[in-house]
């Protein structure tokens, strides 16, 4: 373990970084060794990734005939830097060495006409596609096939786990592309997928809408706020493993402030043990770091803020003042919202820009609690 950064927030989470999600890991686990799709569903820095990379490599250690591979589509743009980013993908987790990437892209997908590189400065290998291969439109069977087709010749099962799967639906033509996945991943007999991303108001269009092609592809998990109590034994736990104290109290404080945020609450528990003495640590020690790290992000809020409208600006307002009833006169006329008729416009446009998040019941609330405080506190 790494004594100088026992918080771990910004990248993926390991061993003793990982924190919690003991039933979310053992429902992925399972699904992964049953073969059974799955949809991950949760705001922006929840774990999603996290999760998924832990439960990859149980998996690896338990199943020796599975096959992990992860895809992120975060670049993708069109459908065709999805073929490639995917076929990459796929082939560099089924193959170990160079000479078996080049062998597996001209036996698989050779009548594409691949283009393989490598990189003297990185030592990494890539395949690409020419400059016809969308023109062509030739047929993509072979590159949405591939896994079922590597896993019949190997023998094995493969788990295909995709990131930020929402951005298809920028695409040229999104649900044409959805049905044309759809048709081919529902026959794959050896393979799952597991599909995940970060905006949870279009993967829930995506995946619980009667009329989308990918409606009721597999089970929807939906990842909660890690519960404050395990927040607190880990947060003691790890200010304990370097030899500072916090008591619980003071741990619960941390997580409090950030509303059991997993990336806000590993950020200023990181924060309050870097100012901690050996003496232990002081609910000043607390107060003090969270005034420093709202700070910092100010500038960030600031242009956010920038970027919204007045009535925009003052929905949000409404939404970390706890209101609920947005539509009524005195709502309106308290926050400055126009007509009721501005509502739905509003909940829209700050939802489309992940402000927002809306929960089960209706309830809207801002996604990122460091923000939800400045607005209240710092820019009223």
């Amino acid at each position: 373990m790494n004594m100088e950064t026992p918080f771990l927030y910004g990248r993926i989470a390991e061993n003793e970084n990982f924190t919690n999600r003991r039933n979310e890991t053992e429902f992925l686990k399972k699904n992964f060794k049953g073969l059974i799709n799955t949809v991950i569903i949760s705001p922006r820095r929840w774990g999603k990734v996290s999760l998924v990379h832990k439960v990859a490599k149980l998996i690896s250690e338990e199943e020796k005939d599975v096959i992990i591979c992860q895809v992120d589509i975060f670049n993708c743009r069109t459908e065709e830097e999805f073929y490639t980013v995917f076929a990459n993908s796929l082939l560099k987790s089924t193959t170990t060495v160079w000479e078996e990437f080049v062998g597996g892209v001209k036996k698989y997908l050779g009548r594409l006409a691949p283009i393989v590189s490598i990189s003297d400065a990185t030592q990494t290998y890539e395949l690409s596609f020419g400059i016809e291969f969308k023109d062509s439109r030739l047929s993509y069977d072979e590159i949405l096939d591939l896994p079922q087709v590597i896993a019949n010749d190997t023998k094995k099962r493969i788990v295909v786990c995709i990131d930020e799967f929402q951005n298809i639906n920028e695409y040229e033509e999104p649900l044409a592309f959805q049905r044309k996945l759809r048709s081919h991943w529902q026959k794959h007999t050896s393979v799952c997928y597991c599909l995940y991303g970060s905006k949870r108001h279009m993967l829930l269009n995506i995946f619980n809408n009667y009329g989308m092609p990918f409606y009721k592809f597999g089970d929807i998990l939906f990842l909660s706020k890690i519960e404050r109590a395990e927040w607190v034994t880990f947060i003691s736990e790890r200010f304990a493993d370097t030899g500072k104290q916090i008591s619980t109290e003071l741990a619960g404080l941390i997580a409090d402030k950030m509303k059991n945020h997993p990336y806000y609450t590993q950020q200023l528990s990181q924060q309050v043990w870097f100012r901690t003495p050996d003496s232990g640590c002081t609910k000043e020690i607390v107060e003090e770091a969270f005034s420093s790290l709202i700070a910092q992000l100010s500038l960030l809020f600031a242009n956010v803020v920038d970027s919204l409208t007045p009535k925009q600006i003052n929905f949000l307002l409404a939404v970390a003042d706890g209101v609920s009833n947005f539509s009524s006169k005195e709502v309106l006329t308290k926050y400055k919202l126009g007509t009721s008729a501005n509502i739905k416009n509003l909940r829209k446009a700050t939802l489309e820009k992940d402000l927002i998040d809306v929960l089960s019941g209706n309830i809207i609330e801002i996604q990122d609690p460091a923000f939800e405080y400045w607005l209240k506190y710092v820019y009223r």
